[in-house]
């Protein structure tokens, strides 16, 4: 990426960083916390606020972009992907954007938080864990296997939380597969029937609410495998904190990390 998406965002900008704080959700604890630990900044994965928070609806468009890769046409996809959009819209238009950014104004803490970009890492790394194992089968692959790929990865097998099928089954035809991460957020009961309608025979989402399974279970056509948010988020957050600390920098690991 040549620039910062939507979702992420320098809130306060800083130089001569040695040490640095790095959680999955930063708010104003964390802050003053790594002004006590003597941190020169301070790093989130999620949105907190400002930009990040005003533009994240931008990033859903992704799920678009997602969608017709997979072969879904381009009408149908804006179609399911739009209420996610109008739901993050006005989630955004009503929140208070400047809570978390100005407490780190006033204890001059340099701040920022990077989310899709991480997330794109973790994305491709799942398509390649699951591709790798998928090639050394002689046999047509059931959903199972797509699972046993993920655990390769160590963020799976440290987890806390465990992969799920709430959708479909162990033993079911893996058909194709859609690995929804790195689009803003899961894109809910609608986006996954528009997979599966265009043939897509499992879609991996990282976290699913439970109404939007229990309309799924419902009607789906397909499998739905859930790998577990936090999980999910480290395969980027970790090669980032990894790249980081070559250079020479000290990460303070806080919140899921």
């Amino acid at each position: 990426m040549e620039e910062l998406p939507a979702d992420s965002c320098v809130y306060i900008s800083g130089s001569n960083l040695n040490r640095v704080m790095f959680g999955i959700d930063i708010g104003p604890a964390e802050l003053l916390l790594a002004r006590e630990l003597e941190c020169d900044a301070v790093i989130a994965h999620h949105p907190a606020g400002g930009d990040s928070t005003l533009r994240f609806p931008e990033v859903l468009h992704k799920q678009i972009e997602f969608m017709v890769a997979h072969g879904v046409p381009e009408q149908a996809a804006r179609d399911a992907a739009q209420p996610l959009i109008t739901r993050a819209t006005m989630g955004a238009h009503a929140a208070n954007h400047d809570r978390v950014p100005s407490f780190a104004r006033h204890i001059r803490m340099p701040f920022l938080n990077l989310h899709l970009p991480l997330d794109e890492i973790g994305r491709r790394l799942m398509i390649d864990a699951i591709d790798e194992h998928l090639v050394e089968l002689d046999r047509a692959p059931v959903v199972q296997d797509a699972i046993d790929g993920l655990m390769t990865l160590e963020e799976f097998q440290r987890a806390p939380t465990r992969i799920m099928v709430p959708v479909g089954a162990l033993d079911s035809p893996l058909g194709r597969i859609a690995i929804v991460h790195g689009a803003g957020t899961n894109g809910g009961a609608r986006i996954a029937s528009a997979y599966f309608e265009a043939g897509v025979g499992t879609v991996l989402y990282i976290h699913c609410p439970g109404p939007e399974v229990a309309a799924l279970q419902e009607s789906a056509s397909g499998n739905l495998i859930v790998s577990g948010h936090i999980a999910s988020d480290m395969i980027g957050i970790n090669r980032y904190v990894a790249a980081v600390e070559a250079l020479g920098v000290e990460v303070v690991r806080i919140s899921g990390l």
